[in-house]
């Protein structure tokens, strides 16, 4: 038996070279996103491999390289890894194709999570849009995993259409819990979509956020996280209370491409979680 020093040498080395990974599970969440179960090769590693809502991993695939992808299931999900991928390129394309049994490699994780111990005890509101509900799914998850550490949660949703919206079946879910709203809105409609129709902003009123005891996470494209953000500072919260993912082009998840560099900050290593008041002194991001 592997005693803890060599446990411990395998897990770091985990961090820097990928480790294969056999696909469980694939379901199909959108025409160009798909949910895929992973469980690691080696037990060890499986048994071991822990991160935060709120990282990632760089997956790779044979003949194509690899491409940073945000975990989209909780710490405490014991079925193994969930990565919800959206089609966009090579890599993620040839990985659209795959089906149970394939693997890829995987390394990480990466990054810096949400500040779980600044979330405990206050109310949550997320805000996501389009494939940005992927990495709040994590800590979405995870609070309802240790439901009685949080208070009210509130999840404001928007998608580009109705068939573009990701996990419909936990949306549902989420919303029958005790002490939660959510709200979906799409900006465009079909004659079958009985819901909001627009952008995220009116949802903020309509769900009577207060900025009382409420720390506000969101993720989704900049155009989104910029609005929502001046939205969010116009009804009072404070800039430490905003917390925001940034999406750079990361490449080795270690700061040393200098890919992803936000002036003096590489967003693979100091992100990519910021709160406002970070973000405000970087450069132009939003």
């Amino acid at each position: 038996m592997e005693d803890r020093a060599q446990i411990l040498r395998k897990m770091v080395a985990n961090i820097y070279h990928p480790h294969s990974a056999s696909i469980q599970g694939v379901k199909e969440e959108t025409r160009d996103i798909k949910t895929l179960t992973l469980v690691f090769k080696d037990q060890e590693i499986q048994d071991h491999f822990t991160f935060q809502p709120g990282q990632f991993v760089l997956v790779s695939v044979f003949n194509c390289g690899e491409a940073p992808i945000s975990i989209s299931s909780s710490p405490t999900f014991s079925e193994g890894l969930q990565l919800s991928i959206k089609k966009m390129g090579l890599l993620t394309g040839e990985i659209h194709r795959y089906t149970e049994g394939e693997e890829v490699g995987l390394r990480g994780p990466y990054g810096n999570g949400f500040p779980l111990d600044e979330l405990c005890g206050h109310n949550l509101l997320f805000v996501g849009g389009g494939i940005g509900l992927a990495p709040l799914r994590s800590l979405i998850q995870y609070v309802f995993s240790k439901r009685s550490e949080f208070g009210r949660v509130t999840v404001l949703y928007g998608a580009r259409t109705p068939r573009d919206i990701v996990f419909k079946d936990d949306l549902a879910a989420w919303g029958r819990e005790k002490d939660v709203k959510v709200l979906t809105t799409v900006y465009r409609d079909n004659p079958e979509w009985k819901g909001e129709v627009g952008p995220l902003s009116p949802l903020l009123e309509k769900a009577a956020i207060s900025p009382s005891n409420t720390k506000a996470i969101i993720c989704g494209h900049p155009a989104i996280i910029s609005y929502v953000i001046f939205d969010l500072l116009k009804m009072g919260f404070a800039e430490d209370e905003i917390i925001s993912t940034l999406e750079r082009n990361m490449k080795c998840g270690v700061g040393k491409c200098g890919h992803c560099s936000i002036g003096s900050k590489f967003t693979c290593m100091h992100g990519p979680v910021f709160t406002y008041r970070q973000i405000k002194e970087f450069p132009s991001v939003l």
